[in-house]
C-alpha cells in the first residue's frame, strides 16, 4: 500500500454518488489513512450555487436588494423567481464562473503545494443538479460549462457510491437533513448515477454493504490503480 500511497501524492480523488451513500464517512477514513502515511491531504467540496464565493455574492445582493435573490431551500417564491429565464441564466452563469475559480484556481493551487485532494462530489454532480433543477437550460452546451470542463483537473480516482432511493431516504431521516429530496427526485438521481457509472473510469460501489466492506473495496481499487 505504501507504493500506492506515494503514487497518489498531489493527486485528486473524487467521491460522487447518491445522498446517504456514506461519502463523508469514506472520505474521512481515506483522509486518516493518507495522513497516517505522511501524505499532505485536504478535503474539497464544491456544488454549483453553494460555493463560498457565490454564497457571499448572494448574501451581499440580499442586503442591497432584499427579495431579488431566491432564498435557500425549496419554496413557492423561489420557484416563481426561477421561472424568469433571465434569473435562471444569470444564477447559473455566476455559479459556473465561481466553480471555475474553485476548480481551476483553488484546487490546482493545492496540487501545486503538494496536497492530495479528496473531493466530496465533482463537476458531474453539479451538472446533474443543474439538469434536474433547470431542465429548460442545456447547461452542458454553454461556453462557461465547457470552459469549466476544460480547466477542471482530471481526477486520479473516481468513486461512485450508490444506495437505492428508499435507503437514501431512510438515511436522510436519520441525519435530519434540512431539505430532503422527494421520492421522485431520489429515483431520478439514482437512475442518473447508474447511467454515469457507465460513462467513464468510475469505480461504482454498492453501499448497502457495511462501512468496512465499502472501505476495503476503495482500498482495493487504490491498489489496482496504475
Amino acid at each position: 500500500m505504501g507504493l500506492v500511497i506515494s503514487q497518489l501524492r498531489r493527486r485528486i480523488i473524487v467521491f460522487s454518488g447518491t445522498d446517504g451513500a456514506g461519502k463523508s464517512t469514506q472520505i474521512q477514513l481515506l483522509d486518516d489513512l493518507l495522513v497516517a502515511e505522511g501524505v499532505k491531504v485536504t478535503q474539497f467540496w464544491a456544488r454549483g450555487g453553494y460555493t463560498p464565493g457565490f454564497s457571499l455574492f448572494k448574501a451581499l445582493i440580499r442586503k442591497v436588494r432584499p427579495g431579488s435573490v431566491p432564498k435557500p431551500g425549496p419554496s413557492k417564491a423561489r420557484s416563481q423567481q426561477f421561472k424568469s429565464s433571465r434569473v435562471r441564466r444569470t444564477w447559473l452563469l455566476i455559479s459556473i464562473l465561481d466553480l471555475i475559480l474553485c476548480y481551476a484556481g483553488w484546487l490546482r493551487l493545492k496540487q501545486m503545494l503538494g496536497y492530495t485532494v479528496i473531493c466530496d462530489r465533482y463537476i458531474e454532480d453539479t451538472l446533474l443538479d443543474f439538469n434536474h433543477n433547470f431542465p429548460k437550460e442545456d447547461v452542458a452546451l454553454w461556453w462557461s460549462w465547457r470552459l469549466l470542463e476544460a480547466l477542471a483537473p482530471r481526477p486520479r480516482l473516481r468513486f461512485l457510491l450508490i444506495v437505492p432511493p428508499e435507503e437514501s431516504a431512510r438515511r436522510s431521516i436519520l441525519k435530519n437533513e434540512p431539505f430532503p429530496d422527494s421520492p421522485e427526485t431520489l429515483e431520478w438521481r439514482y437512475a442518473r448515477y447508474q447511467e454515469l457509472a457507465k460513462t467513464g473510469p468510475w469505480v461504482s460501489i454498492d453501499c448497502l454493504d457495511s462501512i468496512e466492506a465499502v472501505n476495503q473495496q476503495i482500498l482495493g481499487a487504490m491498489e489496482s490503480c496504475d
